[in-house]
């Protein structure tokens, strides 16, 4: 499915390093903190540089490289206190966090950051993370349904005065959280995001989700996903923005980049990756159709654990604009970005990239309501 460009400008993620052990698993340099004196000086630089959005990873354990991990929610209104217009999305996960708990908590960060927070609700690949904390772990499906009545319950306490749902993991009895969050301009409430590669994962995003993640892709598997949400959304009359995973390399020549690339996984940590990909194909092997999260991920792809090398943002600034333009013709309106250098690398997307994406933005045709084909 090919798509016109919406006329809005594409808007730019990055991965807050929250967690130790950089966006890689690999022993290669990775000139990153996983504090909060690190993480505020580059929320700021970052929203100077053009980002819209952070997102605050959650981790609750030790595992895979990640020895050490700060937790999202209290993290992510750090972030938003120590900027000025960044939104910063906390990752959060059903089962270990009730929707009205959410709800109060996200209500009142948005009263604190001037309308500024959101969510990413992540329905969990790490099944020790729930056993070890004593609660059950589901199989792939059940997740995805316990993740939909979750952001259900979270949209109706924070649109309605008296929220109800009877569902089979939770139920809301008419609860009225006051304050609401703040009312922003195009936004009814905090906006919600969500992951997940699985036929499920799709089928929900476009039922109740304002934005789908997807894990770094190619332009084909984009294409793919961009038909299936989109056909979910519409059968539902709703539209869904679409958000891409990338590990971002960029360098004087493709042939810097290229051996960067080379360098990282060449110097993987192979006991953190081999035990991630047992972990996170464990998670989706329920899936029917093979359509799981990282069910078709090679080594060199796990080593970043979001598939972010396959989006193919690695050459030079003129290369990586050009194919992130390319990437928003198919229907892309966000980019998740994350780096090997952060500070370095942010401010030089920042100065040498994003100039380069408004440019090529400004050439392509507007899309008007009249012409436009359906975008998810």
């Amino acid at each position: 499915m090919s798509v016109q460009p919406a006329a809005e400008p594409l808007r730019f993620a990055y991965w807050v390093p929250n967690v130790s052990g950089g966006l890689v698993t690999s022993t290669i340099e990775q000139r990153t903190d996983w504090g909060y004196d690190y993480n505020r000086e580059l929320a700021v630089l970052a929203e100077n540089s053009g980002f819209d959005y952070a997102l605050s990873q959650v981790r609750y354990m030790a595992s895979y490289g990640a020895e050490y991990q700060h937790e999202s929610t209290s993290f992510s209104l750090a972030l938003l206190l120590a900027t000025q217009r960044l939104k910063v999305i906390a990752a959060v996960h059903p089962g270990l966090w009730h929707p009205g708990v959410l709800a109060k908590l996200g209500a009142t960060a948005d009263h604190l950051s001037g309308g500024r927070f959101a969510v990413n609700v992540v329905s969990g690949w790490f099944k020790a993370e729930f056993t070890a904390l004593g609660e059950p772990w589901l199989e792939h499906d059940e997740r995805y349904r316990r993740s939909e009545e979750f952001i259900r319950a979270l949209r109706a306490i924070w649109t309605e005065d008296h929220a109800e749902l009877a569902g089979d993991f939770y139920r809301v009895r008419d609860f009225s959280l006051k304050p609401k969050p703040l009312a922003v301009p195009g936004r009814p409430h905090p906006e919600i995001f969500q992951g997940g590669n699985s036929t499920a994962a799709r089928a929900m995003a476009g039922r109740v989700s304002d934005w789908y993640f997807s894990n770094g892709k190619d332009f084909d598997g984009v294409t793919e996903q961009l038909r299936d949400v989109g056909a979910s959304a519409a059968a539902s009359g709703r539209r869904v923005r679409f958000g891409l995973n990338a590990f971002l390399i960029a360098r004087d020549t493709e042939a810097e980049a290229r051996e960067v690339l080379r360098e990282i996984v060449a110097k993987a940590d192979t006991e953190a990756v081999h035990g991630f990909g047992a972990a996170v194909r464990q998670a989706g092997r329920s899936t029917a159709d093979g359509k799981g999260m990282w069910q078709d991920s090679t080594f060199d792809d796990l080593v970043q654990y979001n598939d972010g090398f396959r989006t193919g943002l690695i050459g030079t600034p003129e290369q990586i604009a050009e194919r992130i333009v390319a990437y928003k013709r198919l229907g892309v309106d966000l980019f998740l970005l994350g780096f090997l250098h952060y500070l370095e690398e942010v401010e030089q997307f920042g100065t040498r990239i994003l100039p380069l994406v408004r440019e090529l933005e400004s050439r392509l045709p507007e899309e008007t309501s009249a012409s436009a084909p359906a975008r998810v």
